[in-house]
C-alpha cells in the first residue's frame, strides 16, 4: 500500500520494453555531447576510489551520481541542454543526500559480501601485480591466475545483478518523486517484479546489443595489451565503447521509470494499451 497521495506505477505490456532503448537513443542523440561529457567525468571521480578516506566518500556517492545522470537525461528530454552541476545536485541537495549515501553504503556492503562469498580464501594478489594493474599495466592480466580472474568476475556480476536489481528503479524514485530509502526500494522491487514482461524485452535488446558490443571490446581490449601507440588507442576506444553502453543503460533507467511511473514526459502520451494496469 502507498501512502495517501503518492502516485502508483503502471503495469505495461511486454512491447513497451522493446522501446525503451529507442528512445534513450532518441535523447542521446538530443544532447550526445553533453551527456557523453558528464559521463566521463563520472568515470573520473569513480576511478579516485583508490584514494584514501576519499575513496570510501566516491564508493557512497555513487547512487547520487547515477541519479544525476538520470537528470541529464530528463533535462535533454525537456530540450534543454543539461549543465554540469547536474551531475553533483542529488548530493548537495540536503533532503536527498543522506539517502543516497545510505544506498551507496548498501551497494557496498552487498558487493564486499558477494567477494568474500564467492572468492572464499583466494583474496590474495601479488602487491607488485596488483601496482601493476593500478598503473595500466594490461600485460598483467596474464600473470594473475585464470580461476581467480574467473570468481572475480562472478563475485562482481552477482553484487552488480543484486544492486541493479535494487537500485533500478529506487534511485529515481528518491530522486524524482522524493520517496524515503525503505519506501523506494520497496516500491521499486514491486514494479520491477509486476513489469517482469516489458523488462524482459528491454533485457533481451541490451543481450542483443552487448552481444557486438563485447566483440568489439574483445578486439579492442586485445589492441590494448600491444603497448605503445596502439595500445593508447586501443584503451581509448575500450573507454569510448564502455562509457556509449553506459550511457544506454542509463536511458533505459530513465525512459522506463518515465514510463512506469508515469513521469512528466516533454513527449505526447501514446494511446494506453488495453492490458495497462494501475497498481497501487
Amino acid at each position: 500500500m502507498e501512502g495517501p497521495g503518492e502516485k502508483t506505477f503502471r503495469v505495461l505490456p511486454a512491447s513497451r520494453g522493446f522501446a525503451w532503448l529507442g528512445q534513450s537513443v532518441a535523447i542521446l542523440r538530443l544532447q550526445a555531447a553533453r551527456l557523453l561529457f558528464l559521463a566521463v567525468l563520472m568515470q573520473v571521480i569513480i576511478s579516485l576510489v583508490q584514494v584514501p578516506i576519499l575513496g570510501l566518500f566516491i564508493l557512497l556517492s555513487v547512487p547520487g551520481l547515477n541519479a544525476g545522470i538520470l537528470e541529464a537525461f530528463h533535462q535533454a528530454g525537456r530540450g534543454q541542454v543539461p549543465q554540469v552541476n547536474l551531475l553533483f545536485a542529488p548530493l548537495i541537495s540536503g533532503r536527498h543526500r543522506a539517502r543516497f549515501f545510505l544506498m551507496g553504503g548498501l551497494i557496498l556492503l552487498i558487493s564486499i559480501v558477494c567477494v568474500t562469498f564467492v572468492l572464499g580464501s583466494t583474496t590474495e594478489i601479488d602487491e607488485a601485480l596488483l601496482l601493476r594493474l593500478q598503473q595500466g599495466d594490461m600485460a598483467a592480466l596474464e600473470e594473475i591466475d585464470p580461476t581467480f580472474i574467473q570468481r572475480l568476475m562472478a563475485s562482481f556480476l552477482i553484487s552488480v545483478a543484486i544492486s541493479g536489481t535494487i537500485t533500478f528503479f529506487s534511485i529515481p524514485l528518491v530522486w524524482f518523486l522524493d520517496r524515503g530509502l525503505g519506501r523506494s526500494i520497496g516500491q521499486g522491487l514491486r514494479a520491477l517484479m509486476a513489469n517482469w514482461k516489458p523488462m524482459l524485452g528491454l533485457g533481451l535488446v541490451l543481450l542483443a546489443v552487448f552481444l557486438p558490443v563485447s566483440l568489439l571490446l574483445m578486439l579492442f581490449m586485445q589492441l590494448a595489451l600491444v603497448g605503445g601507440l596502439l595500445g593508447t588507442l586501443g584503451m581509448g576506444l575500450v573507454m569510448m565503447v564502455v562509457l556509449l553502453f553506459q550511457l544506454l543503460l542509463f536511458g533505459t533507467q530513465y525512459c522506463s521509470f518515465r514510463e512506469i511511473f508515469e513521469l512528466e514526459s516533454p513527449e505526447p502520451e501514446e494511446p494506453e494499451h488495453s492490458d495497462d494496469q494501475l497498481v497501487a
